[in-house]
């Protein structure tokens, strides 16, 4: 619940009461004194989902949209003329009003000084747990990105046609992507020069990193919930701390992965995450507009209303395009990890089947491995690894042969372009390992 207090001309008075006695709305005046212009200023409560169309009826009798307008949350109210109306308003859509959401939406990007600071200081606590492969302290870049407020703040500024909000929301998500990318290339380039992380470290083996170098569709449900849960979590009125915490895990590790990538000279790298972070934050600017615009936010002025729907579907289909085209590459990484999955079931159904003839009756599975020709995708297996045990003493068979004669170690030739195929064919090397065991 509310309590609203308003500044109002002395002649606009009665005018005001009409509108809140024929709501059954109580409230109290007082008479202001300071000002040149004989004013009161009036008080009443309100429920929550009943703000906004109560100010408006106040507006319309024609008090100025930027009159002195206080509104705070109340703990309680003790009235039985509120119960009723609080009851009435019940069945509306449960979403504070257009004023609380701008200011919210507002409060949530701190100063450009501190938004630069947290921006910087997530992507280098980020950038150090993927090299150190530590999810803790990756959860923990998240916890202190201030990236919620410029998202959000851009989407509020169009449905209300706040074009302020919104090149401040727009400008500060392209300055915090810019600076984390920089900063988590410079952090990164600076660990690898001065020793920090073994010369020998193998990028493709930390699942940190991993998980950002094949990100599929389903990276976009992240994003999609992500947008979903901030914008309604606004509109509700409720803290959006947690939220902002998703809406960081959709960006902020894989600037990391990109910095990693330029400072280990690995452009595919850096183009794979810097896809992902493209994706994440379109995904999340044009859902949050969405759910905005389906909770019934527009300006407060009717003849503002047609621009910013005019505005809204443009910045929507712009950003619908864009998140289609780049999902042309998640659609290939998805397509990718089925074929290399379904190749790796093959290969592990022949090479069991290959140690169940009688000859080999004697050999121990241990280990399929498939190495491949680049891990980014799209990829082709170069190698197939297998490992047997024998009995102590023994000479094993060979079974190399037998193996690589086997049409599962041939992968085909995919994604098929007029110019031809992205991936051609290739006929994956078969290394056989033999290791004594105890039988």
């Amino acid at each position: 619940m509310r309590l609203v207090e308003i500044l109002i001309p002395k002649r606009k008075r009665e005018a005001v009461e009409e509108v809140l006695e024929g709501e059954d709305i109580d409230y109290t005046l007082i008479e202001e004194e300071s000002r040149s212009e004989p004013s009161v200023v009036i008080t009443f409560p309100l429920p929550a989902p009943a703000v906004e169309s109560v100010l408006d009826d106040v507006r319309e009798t024609g008090i100025d949209e930027d009159s002195y307008t206080v509104i705070v949350e109340a703990e309680t109210v003790i009235s039985e003329r509120f119960d009723d109306l609080e009851q009435r308003y019940a069945r509306n859509t449960a979403r504070i009003s257009r004023e609380e959401m701008q200011a919210q939406a507002k409060d949530l990007t701190p100063r450009f000084s501190t938004y630069i600071v947290m921006t910087i200081m997530s992507v280098v606590v980020a950038t150090a747990g993927l090299l150190l492969d530590s999810p803790a302290v990756v959860v923990g870049s998240m916890v202190i990105a201030p990236l919620i407020g410029p998202a959000l703040g851009a989407s509020v500024g169009t449905v209300i046609n706040d074009r302020a909000l919104f090149r401040r929301g727009i400008r500060l998500q392209a300055i915090g992507l810019g600076v984390g990318i920089v900063t988590a290339a410079a952090f990164a380039f600076v660990v690898r020069t001065t020793g920090l992380v073994s010369p020998m470290i193998d990028l493709f083996e930390i699942s940190e990193i991993q998980g950002r170098l094949r990100p599929d569709l389903l990276s976009l449900v992240i994003a999609i919930g992500a947008g979903v849960a901030g914008a309604w979590t606004l509109t509700a009125g409720t803290s959006a701390a947690l939220v902002g915490v998703m809406i960081a895990a959709a960006l902020v590790p894989p600037l990391g992965v990109v910095g990693i990538g330029l400072a280990w000279g690995l452009p595919k790298v850096a183009l794979a995450a810097g896809v992902l972070v493209l994706v994440n934050i379109l995904t999340i600017n044009v859902t949050s507009l969405a759910v905005l615009w389906y909770k019934g936010y527009r300006p407060e002025n009717w003849f503002q209303q047609d621009d910013a729907r005019v505005a809204t579907k443009k910045r929507a289909v712009v950003l619908a395009v864009a998140i289609v085209a780049l999902s042309g590459f998640l659609g290939g990484v998805t397509y990718d990890t089925y074929r290399t999955g379904a190749y790796e079931e093959d290969v592990n159904e022949d090479v069991a089947a290959v140690l169940d003839s009688p000859e080999y009756a004697d050999l121990t599975l241990i280990d399929v491995r498939i190495e491949y020709t680049d891990p980014i995708p799209f990829r082709q297996p170069e190698r197939v690894v297998v490992t047997v045990g024998h009995p102590i003493g023994t000479d094993p068979p060979p079974i190399g042969d037998e193996i690589q004669s086997r049409e599962s170690v041939h992968a085909e030739s995919a994604i098929h372009l007029p110019t031809g195929p992205v991936v051609e064919s290739n006929r994956a090397e078969v290394v056989v390992h033999y290791t004594e065991i105890e039988q």
